[in-house]
């Protein structure tokens, strides 16, 4: 067993040097002199980072740290405003619970996060690791912290055999059991930075880990790379359906809004069938939204958390833009900003490989 009194020391004078920079942190130096990291800003990162790459989601930060400077003006813009500045950052469903938590922050709130895990547990989109990351690291709550990255190490310091996702419940006791009561926060973003630069999924850099005198998959001359036991994954079905892609003379795509409830809900969309997770859709011409010379493109992969989809693309061009109430043409000049998931922008770029360029 791992001397868990020596764990936060150790881990973070390694961070207090290598510490990553980032917009929504604060560093270690002037976390120690009482600055707290804005509770808004770890919120909003935390939940962009869920099952996202820093690098996809610095940009996103940046964008909504620029239009809504405050909690309070992110719960008073428009939703499709919100939607179309998430728009490729995917799993929509957070941007829909973002805007909720925004609304009853400054709504129930005065424009002030809780500063409990139990507070924050109780707005909307909030879970578990969202509340305990935001209550360690804006509040310095000694809460446990658990991610992937500290699903690792501590699966490795520990050497934990149970398999995931039996195992959470020991990765988080295990986690309470080292998280100190001084600077509980660095120490959290101190595991996540460990695991993201040290402790990787694979080629683990052990020699250089503040943590290897303790870890018993270092020390016990263990497969490290097996750390953390996976059960086997289930293969991903293949569902299917159609995209329609209409083009207006004038360059404008016709686009409609899918029902706010569900996958994708809330995006804009090119007409497409009813697929599912759970079922196809039709995939011939003839389940077209309305009559045109419609014309086979192609078709196109998208990748999502439990199943993959395969689209077939039909392309009309040069239709007259008439107006139509369930959907509307939007034009070339502002169809890149539009509210469209990756999926959709995949469709209408097989079908007019200009189309989002401008």
């Amino acid at each position: 067993m791992p001397d868990t009194r020596a764990v936060a020391p150790l881990l973070l004078s390694w961070y207090d040097r290598h510490h990553r920079s980032f917009p929504w942190r604060v560093p270690p130096a002037e976390g120690q002199r009482g600055l707290r990291a804005q509770p808004y800003h770890v919120w909003l990162s935390e939940v962009m980072l869920q099952q996202t790459t820093v690098q996809a989601v610095m940009p996103y930060f940046e964008r909504f740290r620029t239009l809504w400077p405050r909690v309070e003006d992110l719960a008073a813009a428009e939703t499709e405003d919100v939607m179309k500045a998430w728009a490729g950052l995917g799993y929509y469903a957070r941007a829909r619970n973002l805007k909720k938590c925004a609304e009853a922050v400054a709504r129930d709130h005065g424009g002030r996060f809780p500063d409990t895990e139990e507070g924050l547990r109780a707005l909307p989109g909030i879970g578990d690791y969202t509340a305990a990351a935001v209550a360690a690291i804006a509040f310095d709550r000694p809460s446990a912290v658990v991610d992937g990255n500290v699903e690792r190490v501590v699966s490795r310091l520990f050497r934990v055999e149970e398999s995931l996702p039996a195992a959470k419940r020991e990765f988080r006791a295990l986690t309470a059991s080292i998280t100190p009561k001084e600077r509980p926060g660095d120490f959290a973003q101190a595991m996540m930075d460990l695991g993201s630069t040290i402790c990787t999924p694979r080629r683990p850099v052990c020699a250089l880990c503040p943590l290897n005198g303790h870890c018993l998959a270092y020390r016990t001359g263990a497969e490290i790379e097996t750390y953390p036991r996976k059960a086997p994954k289930k293969e991903k079905p293949v569902r299917r359906g159609a995209a329609f892609v209409a083009r207006a003379a004038d360059g404008a795509i016709f686009l409609r809004r899918r029902i706010d409830s569900g996958l994708l809900g809330g995006m804009s969309e090119v007409p497409s069938t009813a697929w599912s997770a759970r079922t196809d859709g039709a995939t011939e011409a003839d389940a077209a939204p309305f009559a045109a010379d419609w014309q086979p493109c192609g078709s196109v992969t998208h990748v999502f958390t439990h199943f993959s989809l395969e689209l077939t693309v039909f392309a009309a061009d040069g239709l007259e833009a008439i107006r139509r109430n369930d959907g509307w043409w939007e034009p070339a000049t502002s169809l890149s900003g539009a509210a469209l998931p990756t999926v959709m922008k995949k469709a209408i770029a097989l079908a007019f490989p200009q189309a989002l360029a401008s």
